[in-house]
């Protein structure tokens, strides 16, 4: 699996002035399919909204895949540019610039598609089992109620198996994540089980611009432009197809 993944910005080096070559951002992420994973198509979908994005702002640019912690401090120290899948706090702002959202994480339930309830409540919610990947984080409220019963296991994959088989009432799991790993999942898994509409919570997915590259705020600007252009021409829309979504 090649570790640098070229995302050559044919369209920004259009837009560059005549004899000029449009600046090449270093982009980064960790490995979190399908939003990022360097053996995915364009490096996921992520990497393959941001790139193309920023190729119609007028920058070329290159991916490289390493651990979040790396990634993070690699923007902070600006050995990178663009941290491509990053949720705000208001601590990642001491280190880069935030653009607006382009994605939408939504943590969803997950049940059998014949169990006897449709919709979740928090009340309900301690009358089942809930499977939870070790380790993850899925809403402050969520995480932090010790009256639930959880089931940790060690993957998404585990969960939907024993949810599955009955041996738990539920789990959750963001939806992009939960549909592309359905979508390998045995069809006698994928087809016993549905979403619940409605999600524990939402999280908005942005690119993070280092505070050292000195043009931190025009980049930021320029995506966000567009984003929304792409949004408009149904070009956006276009690439969540192209990923299966």
């Amino acid at each position: 699996m090649p570790r640098w993944i070229r995302a050559i910005g044919m369209v920004g080096l259009l837009l560059a002035g005549p004899g000029e070559a449009a600046e090449r951002l270093r982009l980064v992420g960790d490995s979190w399919a399908p939003f990022t994973d360097a053996g995915l198509l364009n490096g996921g979908l992520a990497t393959d909204i941001v790139s193309t994005a920023l190729a119609r702002a007028g920058y070329a640019s290159s991916y490289e895949q390493v651990p979040w912690a790396r990634a993070l401090r690699g923007v902070a120290e600006g050995r990178y540019d663009v941290l491509v899948n990053a949720w705000y706090t208001e601590e990642r702002t001491r280190i880069g610039q935030f653009s607006a959202e382009y994605l939408v994480n939504r943590i969803l339930f997950v049940k059998r598609r014949d169990a006897l309830f449709s919709e979740w409540t928090p009340s309900m919610l301690h009358r089942h089992t809930i499977g939870v990947v070790r380790g993850y984080a899925y809403s402050p409220s969520f995480d932090e109620d010790t009256s639930l019963h959880k089931v940790p296991v060690v993957d998404f994959s585990m969960a939907v198996r024993m949810l599955a088989a009955g041996r738990i009432d539920l789990t959750l799991e963001d939806e992009f994540v939960a549909r592309h790993q359905l979508a390998v999942e045995d069809a006698s898994v994928r087809d016993a089980l549905e979403f619940m509409p409605m999600p524990l919570a939402e999280n908005s997915l942005h690119i993070l611009v280092s505070l050292k590259h000195p043009d931190h705020a025009r980049i930021v600007q320029r995506f966000d432009a567009a984003i929304a252009a792409m949004k408009a021409d149904g070009s956006y829309q276009a690439l969540l197809r192209r990923h299966g979504f």
